[in-house]
């Protein structure tokens, strides 16, 4: 692994430009990840990229180098994704390994836990998916049913799990499993499992728009050898909720996984083709024009907050319940501009497919309809305003009789 670093953030940033400048293949500019299904297409260019960032640790720049990571200050680490994003160069590695799982590991697991998983997440060689919801546990997911029985040297996993995003591409799953029926918060462990495993079944649920992001996951007498045990038995609970703290932080931004949903052109950048100017060379619709500034002001005020808590974090302590906040900050102002978008575009904004439309008319409508989901999945917005009134704000707790 090459040695970046130093006290000296201008020579690092240099030192990163170049790099990159090096490093980062010209036919890649404008693509991104290649990861879920557009793994099996990835070019030799992305591969060589991904490898590159791998090697380096960049993928995941602020966990530790002992394991793959590429131990960085927050500070370098911001330093990083703007010079990736000055070449017009993406973060090869990412998804829930990164977002999630791998942060939870690093301090939950033990070492020989780490020293397996986090460095195949840290060059993007091993992807992962969540197995939490099951049919009958959503928002009350400690309602969960999935069993897994002591066996002496494993355990016997048998249950359903559903909304497993990525399932049908993971190589490994995170999963919360009932260990203990007599309990609810406190019966629940935290296990990993290879997804070639025997018994472990994925069927993709085909959804309106064609795509089968999401499945339904069957484990019938599935083993899961004892090591592979996250935190103590019974404690899984603690873990799952460190877990979705990593999750609402990284659909907040901090992951980049919101990002792709403001991609594109700004919408005062759209709006002068597709609305026009007045005469003073503003946005001829005025009201259209306050309703752009203001998303525009909520964005880069979210921004600021971002990169405020992303210092105040570098005790490495980790998220904390102000991430329900973030969570509902940014998913809310992406929808919103998300919105504005769709109305600027007008007619062509109402395509799916076709002549009629163009390439990036068509992208800004998935994105519309894909963003809706931002709101719900990583715990819906409803469920973080519980968070937020209850652990942040100390008040009563609404779901509790009198």
């Amino acid at each position: 692994m090459a040695d970046f670093g130093g006290d000296d953030l201008d020579a690092f940033r240099t030192e990163v430009r170049d790099w990159v400048a090096k490093h980062f293949p010209p036919s890649c500019k404008g693509k991104g990840p290649a990861i879920g299904p557009e793994r099996a297409s990835e070019t030799a260019d992305q591969k060589a990229w991904r490898l590159a960032v791998g090697e380096t640790g960049w993928g995941a720049p602020t966990w530790p180098r002992a394991y793959g990571g590429g131990g960085l200050t927050p500070a370098q680490a911001r330093i990083v994704n703007q010079e990736f994003g000055r070449a017009g160069a993406y973060n090869p590695i990412v998804g829930m390994g990164t977002m999630m799982f791998g942060p939870t590991l690093l301090e939950y697991g033990t070492e020989e836990q780490k020293k397996r998983h986090i460095p195949l997440i840290c060059n993007g060689e091993v992807q992962w998916c969540q197995g939490f919801s099951e049919p009958g546990a959503g928002s009350d997911l400690a309602a969960l049913q999935t069993r897994a029985e002591d066996k002496g040297d494993h355990y016997l996993v048998n249950g359903q799990k559903i909304w497993t995003s990525g399932a049908q591409w993971a190589d490994w799953c995170f999963c919360l499993v009932r260990t203990d029926t007599t309990k609810k918060h406190e019966g629940i462990s935290f296990v990993l499992f290879d997804m070639k495993t025997p018994g472990v079944e994925v069927r993709p649920i085909r959804l309106i728009s064609g795509a089968s992001p999401f499945c339904e996951t069957f484990l019938t007498d599935v083993k899961v050898p004892k090591e592979n045990l996250v935190g103590p038995l019974n404690g899984g609970w603690t873990i799952a909720k460190r877990l979705l703290q990593h999750e609402r932080n990284g659909l907040a931004g901090g992951g980049g996984s919101a990002g792709r949903y403001g991609s594109g052109r700004a919408p005062e950048q759209l709006a002068k083709d597709y609305v026009g100017l007045d005469a003073q060379g503003r946005i001829a619709d005025g009201d259209l024009r306050t309703r752009i500034a203001k998303n525009a002001m909520d964005l880069k005020a979210f921004q600021l907050t971002a990169m405020r808590a992303m210092v105040e974090s570098k005790g490495n302590q980790g998220p904390s319940a102000a991430t329900s906040i973030m969570k509902n900050a940014a998913t809310g102002a992406l929808q919103e501009r998300a919105e504005l978008c769709i109305e600027i575009l007008g007619s062509q904004g109402l395509g799916w497919e076709g002549d009629g439309f163009s390439e990036e008319e068509l992208t800004f409508v998935r994105n519309w309809l894909g963003g809706k989901a931002t709101t719900i999945y990583g715990g819906s917005a409803e469920i973080q305003n519980n968070i937020i009134s209850k652990r942040i704000l100390g008040l009563p707790d609404a779901t509790k009789s009198a």
